[in-house]
Order: structure tokens, then C-alpha cells, then sequence
């Protein structure tokens, strides 16, 4: 492979794709299992420099809506405003913009976009694609094919979020359209809700409703999602997702950090359940996530304190930022980097303590306790997102497995803008080599605690695993939805009923399989598994203490007691 293929195309895999393509079920989670711990999805350097491109724009595009503003003034005189809470309003409203568009942490080829890079408002300005209604019995609201009510509402949004940005100061009366067209696009199509991150950027805009308590109230908000999201990872299951994470990383190249890899298996290649590193470097990212926020809480107006705090939590970020997560997340790493600074350093004297108004402290209290905590016992009812489990390995997701070619029937039933993936990575590579990388998607589905799970269902759901194509829920939301961010209630019931109304696919031709999140103090985790045309087949409970000592393409066939 020449320098110029290596800058451009993912690592090729190790096997050759066609013989692995005749392998059994098993054969074939190991050979990717084995592949994606040293070398992940593959992504060449030429992916990395893609995103940092768009960090750079995402940034300078910040300093251009700051210096509208009356307040706040150009890159050159960035010293003398940072610390103004409207600089912060600022780079939150943009970064709603910038999501709510598809070019944020959904966008690009580590979410199998790659012509178009973007969903987004590709989808949400076109009639009659799917949308995802967050309450299918209600009339007049329950409606899932786009209409121009819909378009018109998104646009005012993108409008009203525009306003703001170029406003001279972000006073309440420009805010409010934002927050009521956020809460109103996301009755009407939650992807649009959870694509703006409203989970975390509603609060967030909310707080500027309440000119006198905004600093206290944001700075609430960013010790939260450091809290739950640290809390989330007191499961088995965050151990597997560091590791998996790292075997991907675009910084750990395979040809200089195989050994390291490598180590963070017990014994690799034939034991990859989680090593002794993985695990300390789990827990360790786990204990600065938890342990500098309250710190940062405790030691309110105590500059020194504040400033180690936020060293070690800046490198906290730097490091997931550096290591190109899949969803790439990186603009919520920048601006909780910058938010972080501005609210516990910049201004000390904000304490959330001061909070008097009724208002706020309900909305604060719903967002930033009672979702995350009914979320994390509850997770079959509430996105991750909502309950701030970021990246601590239990998503839900699920399986749409489509029988020989049935799978060219949604793609000339349902009005969409991406092709299927295989068809976009067509354009720039052979067709072996782009269906060989996306077989990986099946290592990283197994590689994680929850994804064990499949290798007991497979069998449950088909006969035979060669007749079938199997499609990652992430993959066909991003495709049929426009949205795709590790939420898979996305992809799950109301989905497939839209897209068998509109394909009316018959018995055995697309089979599905969702895997809900296990819950946090029991870890069972629910599973359906779904025939397109018949329904429900079958439904029962996992545990993922009970695949710990699983290897990622085993089967140790426990759920015989566990079905209900």
C-alpha cells in the first residue's frame, strides 16, 4: 500500500473477505472480534484530519458570533471577555445550530456517512421522510412521514438559534423561541430533539431566562453531566467500552501500538475480556470524572484549587478528543473544556447555592436528577442521553437482519438521502473492500459487555446467519432517520412499524433485534426480537454479569432460565 492509499483508506483486513464470508457464525465474530482489538475500525489519518478541519471551523465560527456581540470583541482581545457568561451563551446556541444541522457529533464517516458527511437537515427539510414521533396514539401528533409543518418548524428553529448567535446580547426574548420550538420539534420528532442534544443544551438555554442566576445555573448543569456521566460507568460494562474504544483509536496506530493494544486483553488473541489495564484505566478515568467536579463544588472561590481541578479534567477531554470516539462527540469535549474554565475559573463567585427562582430550580432538578436517576434504573423509558450515560458502554441498540436482497426493497420504498452505506463507500473503494470494513461493526458490537447477548439471540431469530444481511440499528437510523448517536430507541418498534408500513415485508424477510440497556443495579437488560410482518416473536431478559467471563464470540446459552 502506498503513502497516499495509507493517508486515504482504512487497514485493510487481516483474512480475506470472501472465505470469511463462508464461515460459520462463530468463525466469523471471532475472526472480527481479533481484528477490531488491534487495529478497530481502521480509520485512516485522513478521517482525523476530516474532523479536526471541522473543530477548527466549529471554533472560528464562535469568535465570528462573539464579535457581534456589544460585550465581547475578536479573537485578538479573547483575554479581556472570556469569562463573560455571554461568550459561553454564545458557543452553546451555536453549538445547538451546529447539531441541529448535522454537522456535529453525527456527521462524518465514524457514523457511516460519507457522501453526503451530513443527515440532518438534509432529512429534516425533505418531505415525507421518516420521523420518529414521541407519542405514536395521539392524534394530529402521531404522524411519522414529514410534512411541511415540520419543515416550517425546523426552519424557524434554525432561524431562531441563527438570531441568537449574530444578537448583540442574548437577552430572554430571543431565547424563547428557541426553548418552545426545541420542545415542539421534539413532540413531533424526537431525532430532531435528541440531534440539537436538547438533553443537555435545553437546560442549558433555559438558564438564560434567568439573567441574574445564568452563571449559577450553568455552572450546576456542567457538574452534572460530569456526575452522572461518571456514575454511569460504575458498571462491568465501561471496562469493555474503554478498551473497545481504544483498540479504535485513530492515535494508537496499529503498526507502532500493537503491543499496547494488545495488552489490554487478558491474552490476546484468544481471551479479549477486558486486562488489568484496561481496568485501571477505566477506573481511572472513572475517579478524576467524579472526584474533580465536587471538588470544583466543595472548593467555590479557592482559584487554586479550581485550576488543578481543571487541569486534570481538561485532559480528561483532551484524551477522548484524541482518541476520535465512534459518534465523534468532539465538539461537546471542546465546549465542556471551555465552559469549565470559564465558570469555575473565570468566575468564582457563581455558586449554584444562590439559585432562588422556583423556575429554574424545578427545571434543574427534573433535567439534572430526576432523568438521569429514573434513567439509569429505568433505561427502557428514557434515552441515554437524557439519562447522561455518555460513553459508559450500555446503550441499547438492535439488529436488523434483512433475508438475500430484501433489503433493496427500502431502499426504493422510503424517500431518504443517504444510500445504503456499502452503496456511499462504493464510490471510493472495490466492493470487497467496503463490505470487509463494515463486517467490523460486528466486532464492535461484540466487543462491548452488552453486545455478548447476540450470540444467543442470533440463533433464536434465524435459521441460517448466510442467508441474511446484517445491518447495525446505528447504521439504518443514520440512513432512514438521518440521526444516528448511539440512541437505540431510535431504531427501535416505531421504526420498524414505519418501515414496514411503507415496505410490507413478508414472514421471514427482515427480522430484528433489540437489546435495551441493562438497568443499573440489577444489570438485566430486556430483549425482543421481531419478524417485520408477524410481530413479536419472543422476549426475555439478559444479564451482563452473566457474560462477563464470555468471550465476545461465545455462546454460553444461559438465558434458558432467564426467558419470560
Amino acid at each position: 500500500m502506498t503513502p497516499l492509499e495509507k493517508f486515504l483508506n482504512p487497514l485493510p483486513l487481516p483474512y480475506d473477505f470472501q472465505e470469511w464470508k463462508k464461515l460459520s457464525y462463530k468463525e466469523r465474530a471471532k475472526k472480527v472480534c481479533q481484528t477490531w482489538a488491534v487495529q478497530g475500525y481502521g480509520s485512516p489519518l485522513s478521517v482525523a484530519i476530516f474532523y479536526l478541519i471541522k473543530i477548527v471551523f466549529y471554533v472560528l465560527m464562535f469568535f465570528w458570533f462573539c464579535s457581534f456581540s456589544n460585550d465581547l470583541g475578536g479573537i485578538s482581545e479573547f483575554y479581556l471577555w472570556w469569562t463573560n457568561p455571554e461568550a459561553l451563551g454564545k458557543f452553546i446556541f451555536w453549538t445547538v445550530l451546529i447539531e441541529v444541522f448535522g454537522l456535529g457529533g453525527a456527521s462524518g464517516p465514524l457514523t457511516g456517512r460519507y457522501a453526503p458527511i451530513i443527515g440532518g437537515i438534509t432529512y429534516f427539510l425533505r418531505p415525507k421522510t421518516i420521523k420518529i414521533p414521541c407519542f405514536t396514539k395521539i392524534p394530529l401528533i402521531k404522524n411519522d412521514s414529514r410534512n411541511w409543518l415540520d419543515i416550517t418548524l425546523y426552519l424557524a428553529l434554525l432561524v431562531s438559534l441563527i438570531r441568537v448567535c449574530i444578537a448583540p446580547s442574548i437577552e430572554p426574548n430571543i431565547v424563547l423561541p428557541v426553548i418552545g420550538l426545541l420542545i415542539i420539534c421534539g413532540i413531533l420528532d424526537r431525532t430532531i430533539y435528541l440531534a440539537a442534544r436538547a438533553d443537555i443544551y435545553l437546560p442549558m438555554a433555559i438558564c438564560f431566562m434567568f439573567p441574574l442566576e445564568t452563571g449559577h445555573g450553568l455552572k450546576i448543569i456542567w457538574f452534572g453531566i460530569w456526575f452522572w456521566a461518571a456514575f454511569s460507568k460504575l458498571t462491568p460494562n465501561f471496562t469493555y467500552a474503554v478498551s473497545v474504544m481504544l483498540s479504535n483509536s485513530i492515535l494508537f496506530t496499529p503498526s507502532i501500538f500493537d503491543n499496547f493494544k494488545k495488552s489490554l486483553f487478558k491474552s490476546y488473541p484468544e481471551d479479549l475480556r477486558p486486562s488489568r489495564k484496561a481496568s485501571y484505566m477505566a477506573h481511572l478515568g472513572t475517579i478524576i470524572e467524579f472526584v474533580m467536579p465536587i471538588l470544583l463544588l466543595v472548593f467555590i472561590g479557592n482559584s487554586e484549587m479550581t485550576f488543578y481541578a481543571l487541569i486534570a479534567l481538561t485532559l480528561f477531554h483532551f484524551f477522548i478528543f484524541a482518541n476520535f470516539p465512534m459518534g465523534v462527540p468532539l465538539e461537546w469535549n471542546v465546549i465542556m473544556v471551555f465552559g469549565a474554565w470559564m465558570l469555575f475559573y473565570g468566575n468564582l463567585e457563581f455558586n449554584p447555592m444562590e439559585i432562588t427562582s422556583p423556575i429554574l430550580i424545578v427545571i434543574l432538578l427534573i433535567s439534572l436528577f430526576v432523568l438521569p436517576l429514573l434513567g439509569n434504573l429505568f433505561p427502557k423509558y428514557i434515552s441515554f442521553l437524557l439519562s447522561m450515560r455518555y460513553y459508559a458502554g450500555t446503550w441499547a441498540y438492535s439488529v436488523w437482519l434483512f433475508k438475500g436482497d430484501s433489503k433493496d426493497v427500502l431502499e426504493n420504498k422510503i424517500p431518504k438521502t443517504s444510500k445504503d452505506v456499502l452503496v456511499q463507500m462504493g464510490k471510493l473503494y472495490e466492493n470487497d473492500f467496503a463490505e470487509g470494513i463494515v463486517s467490523m461493526i460486528l466486532g464492535f458490537r461484540l466487543m462491548h459487555l452488552p453486545g455478548r447477548l447476540l450470540n444467543q439471540l442470533i440463533p433464536k431469530a434465524i435459521d441460517n446467519v448466510a442467508d441474511y444481511r446484517w445491518i447495525d440499528g446505528e447504521m439504518l437510523a443514520g440512513e432512514v432517520v438521518g440521526w444516528n448517536f448511539g440512541d437505540g430507541h431510535l431504531h427501535h418498534e416505531v421504526l420498524l412499524n414505519s418501515i414496514q408500513k411503507r415496505c410490507n415485508y413478508d414472514s421471514g424477510q427482515l427480522r430484528v433485534i433489540m437489546v435495551e440497556s441493562p438497568q443499573f443495579h440489577t444489570q438485566n437488560m430486556e430483549y425482543r426480537i421481531y419478524d417485520a410482518k408477524d410481530g413479536l416473536l419472543e422476549k426475555g431478559i439478559g444479564n451482563t454479569k452473566k457474560l462477563k467471563d464470555q468471550q465476545p464470540w461465545e455462546n454460553s446459552n444461559y438465558l434458558s432460565d432467564l426467558i419470560v
